[in-house]
């Protein structure tokens, strides 16, 4: 596994980031054969498979994803709106989208910024403390599937 480079505070988000990137890393180097992850469920609590979950593929496609968003910065809104819709919206979808986001900005205007920041950065600190976890989870599970347990 990589070493951290960067020395920040402990619950710094830049430290987390920096984590998450070296675990995703990591996986990415573990993981030579990553079709042997289609159909395999992670163990939930308590060692049994989740109904509905999705496969450690799944998990491994995601968090990749997700790892060159925070490496790289987010796609200009217009692009992640395609990639999400899976098409491009119609032109009437985008009005409507549009005005809805200037009545939530004018109501998010009026509340408190520092209570919003502090929302959205512990979130932002929870979720990817929580993708790392997954991270290390479809490593391990992998190496146990290959016999590469250490």
């Amino acid at each position: 596994m990589q070493v951290l480079t960067k020395r920040y505070p402990k619950n710094c988000l830049l430290t987390v980031m920096d984590r998450y990137s070296a675990v995703v890393r990591n996986m990415e180097q573990v993981v030579m054969i990553p079709s042997l992850l289609r159909d395999v469920q992670l163990s939930g609590h308590g060692g049994s498979a989740q109904e509905g979950a999705p496969d450690l593929y799944t998990y491994f496609t995601m968090l990749k994803t997700i790892c060159v968003e925070v490496e790289h910065g987010l796609l200009p809104r217009e692009e992640w709106q395609a990639k999400v819709a899976g098409s491009e919206a119609s032109d009437t979808e985008n009005e409507a989208v549009e005005a809805e986001e200037a009545e939530d900005e004018r109501v998010s205007g009026e509340l408190d910024l520092e209570a919003q920041f502090h929302l959205h950065f512990s979130s932002l600190h929870h979720i990817l403390t929580h993708l790392t976890h997954k991270a290390q989870e479809v490593t391990r599970k992998y190496q146990e599937m290959t016999g590469q347990v250490l």
